[in-house]
């Protein structure tokens, strides 16, 4: 399943985005004199308009929806785009860090920065350069995020949601750094619970959703139930990733199978396989996960044993009590019906999607 698998609504809303989102990187393109830096703008360009599932923006909007707000506004749409482009920045930023080679499969940005600057023959280390212009491109999705979201007609008058759009920022900020630690030292439950509550949850559905709802005049009671709502299916999104990072075909997830396995990634589902590993499995995980060398067949051994651990389950049960604790935070918070039809199906296929 995918996000807009039987959401005939959510496939228009979502080219709405995508036409606002192309509208503005050629404009960005357009106003470049510079051969060099149009060239990074056209890469930005395929790399943001190239797949996506546009999670954040569609909670957003239907946040929008739920309140009351016109289902023909286009400037929630520029919110919207805002968002997404701050989420192109987090990709772009984060597979520095992991040294990722692919994204939506196809090359990372900086891997393709480290490409070009191969091909022209540029004096320096190809690495660095990727990895730096990389940085320079990611900063600049956030610039104009920032541009976007506080141009809006809607923000400019509405405080509420210029706070929250600081807190989705600084979550996802703080959840990447949580995520870092993580890897150094090692995970406990806990650990990894929060690493989703702030890296993933808050700044995928929790936070947009009621920046949605807060831009269309939303009570505290419905903003309390968003709060929840996103909370809980962000918890679960992040569960579901979890277990298609180990799992998952990389024809459907786009992403190498090894990357976070190699890097030892904290995630509850091998917290939680360690934990109730025997402790000839507990010796396996520890010498599989986190190896550099983890190759192949060494990837489908560290598969089988996290399976005989009961591991999977386990996640499967969690990801299923915080799809239902969602979905039932919704029910009774006074949503738009077309809203709540939305919001439901759209928290089905984040739980129930291979990719």
């Amino acid at each position: 399943m995918t996000l807009t698998d039987a959401l005939t609504e959510n496939a228009t809303v979502t080219a709405r985005i995508d036409r606002s989102l192309g509208t503005f990187l050629r404009q960005r393109i357009a106003e470049e004199s510079d051969p060099a830096a149009g060239q990074v703008l056209a890469l930005l360009r395929d790399f943001i308009l190239n797949g996506g599932k546009r999670i954040r923006p569609l909670f957003c909007y239907w946040g929008w929806r739920g309140a009351g707000g016109s289902a023909d506004d286009t400037d929630v749409i520029e919110v919207a785009t805002a968002l997404e482009l701050f989420h192109a920045a987090a990709l772009i930023h984060d597979d520095i860090v992991d040294d990722s080679d692919l994204r939506r499969g196809r090359p990372t940005v900086h891997l393709s920065l480290d490409k070009w600057h191969t091909e022209q023959g540029w004096q320096g280390e190809s690495r660095a350069f990727g990895q730096h212009g990389a940085l320079l491109a990611g900063d600049a999705c956030l610039v104009w995020s920032e541009e976007i979201f506080h141009n809006s007609p809607l923000v400019i008058r509405g405080e509420r949601a210029r706070r929250l759009f600081a807190r989705l920022r600084t979550s996802a900020l703080y959840g990447e750094f949580l995520d870092l630690v993580g890897e150094a030292r090692g995970g406990r439950l806990s650990d990894a619970l929060k690493i989703v509550r702030y890296k993933t949850a808050s700044y995928t559905i929790r936070y947009p959703l009621q920046i949605g709802g807060a831009l269309a005049g939303a009570d505290e009671a419905l903003l309390a139930a968003y709060d929840t709502f996103g909370l809980l299916l962000g918890e679960a999104f992040q569960l579901r990733d979890d277990v298609i990072g180990l799992f998952g075909a990389p024809e459907l997830t786009g992403k190498e199978p090894l990357d976070d396995a190699r890097k030892g990634k904290p995630t509850a589902l091998i917290t939680v396989a360690r934990k109730l590993a025997d402790p000839a499995q507990h010796a396996r995980l520890d010498l599989l996960y986190g190896s550099e060398r983890l190759g192949l067949d060494d990837l489908a051994e560290l598969r089988d044993v996290v399976r005989a651990t009961g591991a999977p389950t386990v996640i499967e049960r969690m990801i299923g009590e915080r799809h239902a604790g969602a979905v039932q935070a919704l029910r009774g918070a006074g949503l738009q019906p077309a809203a709540q039809t939305e919001l439901e199906s759209l928290a089905a296929a984040c739980v129930h999607r291979e990719r």
